[in-house]
């Protein structure tokens, strides 16, 4: 669990009030483990980079009013990025909820647009329940959240706790037989098809390195699919959108089919205008949703790949794939041309200090990038 700490000299360390009845819990209980950080803006990210590197459920929490109220915009980067965050906000007495309290603020409003589960607990018989609700979406990977008021989370717990121990679901979801065979006609009709990639394709690296193979395709990332798809992938053509390659675009502005995994590329203007539009995406409600779609197919992406692989032809034309790949390797050269020192320049180009983090960097080091686009932290790819 993240929250805030208020630093007086160098020792102590003072959680708010209002989350006395929290922070006392975890005390006794000794099975939680509370990290503390300056800011509660920062207990929402952290919550987040944990939720995303280890794939749990992270906690972050913030007091009444202004505490949880710095929250947001974490959780708004949690929400977009589909990462399993469970908030807890903490609220004024329940017998000054309605009067004007001089922090008071309806959380369960506030935090409605980035959350799948807000409500406010206002009685201990409530909290089991409450406790399940919240904590299923951990497999769905967006955040919930729920408050309470000082003086209930002080009050002895009613009922036993939630059975949340079961492992989280992992089903594999496929198109029909009938969809599959419609897929694999229009793409084994293609001559020059592009794949962007995005964060979806977690998990089948493999499989879309055989599909690209057996399509002749290049393969395009979205920024958040770089992590799964970049590395030990002869196919790839760099990123595209307003932080891409320009050998992106030049791959997916010169298809004739366009094909989408598990992606939610956000830009618009970066699409294709006159190709056959292909979204595969286990989330049916993305379909469709950033450019017109002339074909889509509800599944995941390992799965339906590992369908769709004995259906295809072998594609013989691999013009377009050698087009795209030496419009990259020209991209990638004047890009490696940036992070050089620059005889005595000042400033450094940024790109030379992230070539010299790289290289003195420990092998197991992790870096994080953001981007400052209120309110998410990230465009949602």
């Amino acid at each position: 669990m993240f929250s805030r700490k208020q630093a007086f000299g160098r020792s102590t360390v003072l959680p708010s009030d209002s989350l006395n009845g929290i922070t006392d819990s975890i005390r006794a209980k000794k099975r939680v483990r509370w990290i503390h950080v300056r800011h509660e803006e920062t207990a929402a990210f952290a919550a987040g980079a944990e939720a995303h590197l280890r794939g749990r459920l992270a906690v972050c929490a913030g007091s009444c009013g202004p505490g949880n109220l710095h929250l947001i915009n974490g959780l708004y980067d949690c929400h977009r990025s589909r990462v399993p965050v469970l908030a807890v906000a903490a609220q004024i007495p329940s017998s000054e909820i309605g009067s004007g309290y001089f922090p008071e603020t309806h959380p369960e409003q506030l935090f409605a647009q980035c959350s799948h589960y807000c409500e406010l607990v206002s009685i201990p018989s409530r909290c089991p329940a409450s406790s399940r609700s919240r904590c299923k979406p951990r497999s769905r990977g967006v955040v919930s959240r729920s408050s309470s008021s000082r003086d209930v989370a002080l009050l002895d717990a009613v009922g036993r706790g939630p059975r949340l121990h079961f492992p989280e679901p992992k089903p594999s979801v496929c198109p029909s037989e009938d969809e599959l065979a419609l897929l694999a006609k229009v793409l084994n009709d293609s001559k020059r098809t592009t794949i962007l990639a995005g964060a979806g394709c977690a998990g089948a690296h493999q499989e879309l390195i055989e599909l690209a193979g057996k399509l002749k395709a290049p393969i395009v990332h979205a920024m958040r699919g770089k992590e799964f798809i970049e590395y030990d992938n002869p196919f790839d053509v760099g990123m595209t959108g307003l932080l891409g390659f320009s050998s992106g675009y030049h791959a997916m502005m010169n298809c004739d089919v366009f094909l989408m995994i598990g992606t939610d590329f956000p830009y618009q203007q970066f699409f294709p205008k006159d190709a056959t539009v292909i979204q595969i995406d286990v989330r049916g409600e993305q379909l469709g949703r950033r450019t017109k779609v002339d074909h889509g197919f509800i599944g995941d992406a390992k799965t339906t790949i590992g369908a769709l692989l004995p259906k295809l032809v072998q594609n013989g034309v691999d013009a377009h794939l050698k087009d795209s790949l030496e419009h990259y390797r020209k991209a990638r050269k004047g890009l490696d041309e940036l992070a050089t020192e620059g005889q005595g320049k000042k400033p450094i180009h940024p790109q030379y200090l992230a070539r010299l983090l790289d290289e003195l960097a420990a092998k197991d080091a992790i870096f994080s990038c953001d981007v400052g686009t209120p309110p998410s932290g990230r465009p949602a790819i």
